[in-house]
């Protein structure tokens, strides 16, 4: 993956299994998001979860999906889990997707 669209693109391609796993709304944050991305960099995602629907094993899978379709390891963020000292900066710089 090159760019951010890019991988938002292929997010949205898969959009159909991504709401299997229960997400309403996905979005792409840190350095792919700045386009300051390398070959090392991992793709920092927030996913924002049907009422009820996150869980262990549902957040899981989800993350192996898309490390599967992205081939780049990922690091999944949920807006409850976010650290409230950095939320304000995370959520100024994420481009979100509604699936």
């Amino acid at each position: 993956m090159e760019s951010a669209n890019e991988i938002m693109n292929t997010i949205l391609e898969n959009k159909d299994r991504i709401k299997q796993y229960g997400v309403r709304k996905i979005g792409i944050f840190g350095s792919y998001a700045r386009g300051e991305q390398n070959a090392d960099s991992d793709v920092d995602l927030v996913a924002e979860f049907e009422d009820g629907a996150k869980n262990f094993d549902s957040y899981m899978e989800l993350c192996f999906f898309l490390e599967e379709i992205l081939h780049k390891k990922v690091d999944v963020l949920t807006p409850e889990g976010i650290d409230p000292l950095m939320k304000p900066g995370i959520e100024k710089e994420t481009m979100y997707e509604r699936l």
